[in-house]
């Protein structure tokens, strides 16, 4: 399932690329309802700091003009920060933009 998924967000923004160090996410949805099977409203859930690595950039260059690729690619489940990020919306659907150097971590 999770892997349909990046196949479908992959399919929509072939178009659109990110540049240099910028990383394209999709946020995971939050969970709305507890283990126990109690519902929850949305005020209770919290800012989802989880995303999906959507598109990522080249990489950028060092001072000898060598490029330096990006340590994540798509599919990567990223940490995000609490703010910072652009949003874009594409077909219906909402992204983030992030810095590589703005993640916080990779999940394996």
């Amino acid at each position: 399932m999770f892997l349909s998924a990046v196949r479908r967000s992959n399919a929509v923004l072939k178009s659109f690329k990110p540049l240099y160090d910028r990383v394209l996410v999709e946020r995971v949805a939050a969970e709305t309802k507890t283990k126990g099977g109690i519902m929850l409203p949305e005020k209770s859930t919290g800012k989802v700091l989880e995303a999906t690595v959507v598109s990522a950039g080249t990489g950028l260059r060092n001072e000898k003009g060598e490029l330096v690729p990006l340590t994540v690619k798509t599919g990567d489940r990223v940490l995000l920060p609490e703010y910072g990020g652009t949003k874009v919306v594409v077909e219906d659907k909402e992204y983030s933009i992030f810095r590589e150097s703005d993640l916080l971590g990779v999940f394996h």
